[in-house]
């Protein structure tokens, strides 16, 4: 049966009373993000003994850490920003399982200087693919080193975000420290926005393997062709809601096939986590109603 999470950082308070909302809107597990009202604790700083603390707290809440958020641009056009990103991100994979999980996400970064979200015309080049796969297998590398795995989380302004780069990645760093995260919607731009069913299968043909965790988000076309963000009290991976052609809504309020999705992930990986996003704490309820139901009548 999969489970249905959320990212704790929805929820901007202590570490107690996050857990305790968290565990009151009927989650049954989460994607761990650093932030908690009461803690002074991020990529940088954190240790073994921070990191075992906050994985007992979740546990005796009986509420499992199924994935830690590491989203970061590890190809910083700033090459002091670009080191410290690394290191923040290879810190988190050192204490992932200290957390109660082997997995780290981060996408794959843009050389854009004033944007983490927007593409730059040298992210679809030879030389930026290089880059970027070196520093992957550098990544996976350490994380196996340290019992962990970094999955990448593909996006299309990002400088790997289609099937056929991905299918490339995981062909030239073949390595157990490296995984997917699964989420369809960040696949889609003006060209194949209108043919979701059709991406949906070329990307679970290509990768379903490859697949660790899960996302339920949407999408739809945009009307706004800038970059977008809601006011909400979170860290801008949590604010970003698409820049370009797309729109990348709450779960149900885009035109995902959610039918299709699910059942395609529940046939490879029929216990895997699910983990809710792009929304405001007010539409949790909706959001989680919309999903479970989904998942009844698919019978996942």
């Amino acid at each position: 049966m999969i489970s249905v999470g959320i990212f704790n950082g929805y929820y901007p308070y202590t570490l107690a009373e996050t857990i305790s909302r968290i565990q009151k809107d009927g989650f049954s597990c989460v994607q761990l993000d650093l932030s908690f009202k009461d803690l002074d604790v991020s990529a940088h700083t954190l240790d073994k003994s921070k990191a075992q603390f906050i994985q007992h707290a979740f546990r005796e809440a009986n509420l499992p850490i199924v994935a830690i958020s590491g989203y970061t641009n590890i190809v910083h056009p700033n090459p002091d920003i670009r080191e410290q990103n690394i290191a923040g991100l290879k810190n988190l994979l050192r204490y992932a399982r200290d957390l109660g999980t082997p997995y780290v996400i981060s996408e794959t970064g843009t050389y854009n200087q004033e944007s983490d979200w927007v593409w730059d015309p040298k992210n679809g080049t030879e030389e930026a693919y290089e880059e970027i796969c070196r520093q992957i297998e550098d990544l996976a590398k350490f994380a196996y080193e340290h019992g962990s795995v970094f999955l990448v989380e593909n996006y299309v302004n990002n400088i790997v975000g289609s099937v056929d780069q991905l299918t490339r990645l995981f062909s030239d760093v073949n390595h157990p420290g490296l995984g997917l995260l699964m989420d369809p919607t960040n696949y889609f731009t003006d060209t194949n926005i209108h043919h979701v069913d059709d991406e949906i299968h070329r990307i679970f043909n290509a990768l379903g393997d490859r697949i660790k965790i899960a996302h339920a988000k949407d999408c739809k076309p945009a009307e706004d062709t800038g970059e977008k963000h809601a006011n909400i009290d979170a860290a801008e991976s949590h604010t970003f809601r698409g820049a370009g052609a797309v729109e990348l809504p709450a779960p149900g309020l885009g035109i995902l096939n959610y039918d299709l999705y699910l059942a395609r992930l529940a046939k490879l990986h029929p216990n895997i986590p699910i983990i809710i996003e792009h929304l405001d704490e007010s539409d949790i309820p909706r959001a989680k109603q919309f999903l479970d139901g989904k998942l009844k009548r698919l019978g996942v």
